[in-house]
C-alpha cells in the first residue's frame, strides 16, 4: 500500500510538471518520451477520442496528461490525502490543506472522494482554456461549498482565509486580522446586487 501511494504521489509530481509546461507552451514529447509511451502505453486510453472532443486539449497533450496520471498510479485515481501532499508542496511557507480541500471537491464532480482522469482534466480544461464563462461557472462551484447555488458571506470568508493560510508569509500586504474580512465586505458590495446576503451564479 505504501508502495502505491508513493507511486501515486510520483505520478502526481510528474503531471503537475506536465501542467506547467502545459500552461508555459513548452509541452512536447521528446524522443524519450516516445519511447517510453511505447514500452509502457501500446494502448490508447479508452475514451480519448471523447475527451478530445469534451476539452480543449489535443491528443498529444490528452496522452502526456494521461501518462503522468495512470501510469504512475495504476489505480487511476487521486484521493484527497494525496492531492494535499502534492499540492503542499508548492506553497511551502504557508498551510494549503485547507484550500487544497476546496480545490479537491471542485474536482471531485462525482463526489465519491477520488479523482479520476476525466475529472481532473475537464476542469484543468475550462480553467486553461474555456470561455469567460466556463471559468466563471467552474470558480462558482469551487466558492458554494454547500453546493446550494449561492454564495453566502460565511463560504467566501472560508475560501479567503484559505487562501491566505496557503500564501503564508508572501501575503502581501502583510495578514492582519481584519484583512480577510475586508476581502470579503468588498466581494459582496460589488456582486450582491440586490443585498440579499447571498451571490448567485447571475450575479
Amino acid at each position: 500500500m505504501a508502495g502505491c501511494t508513493s507511486r501515486c504521489r510520483q505520478g502526481v509530481q510528474k503531471l503537475i510538471q506536465s501542467l506547467q509546461r502545459l500552461v508555459s507552451g513548452t509541452l512536447t514529447k521528446d524522443k524519450a518520451d516516445d519511447e517510453l509511451e511505447m514500452t509502457m502505453v501500446c494502448h490508447r486510453p479508452e475514451g480519448l477520442e471523447q475527451l478530445e472532443a469534451q476539452t480543449n486539449f489535443s491528443k498529444q497533450e490528452l496522452q502526456i496528461l494521461y501518462r503522468g496520471f495512470k501510469n504512475e498510479c495504476p489505480s487511476g485515481v487521486v484521493n484527497e490525502e494525496t492531492f494535499k501532499h502534492i499540492y503542499a508542496q508548492f506553497f511551502p511557507h504557508g498551510d494549503a490543506s485547507m484550500y487544497a480541500h476546496y480545490l479537491f471537491n471542485a474536482f471531485d464532480t462525482t463526489n465519491n472522494g477520488s479523482i479520476k482522469f476525466k475529472d481532473f482534466v475537464v476542469g484543468l480544461s475550462i480553467l486553461l482554456r474555456g470561455t469567460l464563462r466556463e471559468k466563471l461557472e467552474w470558480t462558482f462551484h469551487l466558492y458554494d461549498i454547500n453546493r446550494d447555488g449561492y454564495i453566502n458571506r460565511e463560504e467566501m470568508t472560508e475560501i479567503v482565509r484559505a487562501i491566505y493560510d496557503m500564501m503564508g508569509k508572501y501575503t502581501y500586504p502583510a495578514l492582519k486580522g481584519d484583512v480577510p474580512q475586508q476581502h470579503v465586505d468588498a466581494f459582496f458590495q460589488k456582486m450582491d446586487k440586490n443585498k440579499d446576503g447571498v451571490v448567485t451564479m447571475e450575479e
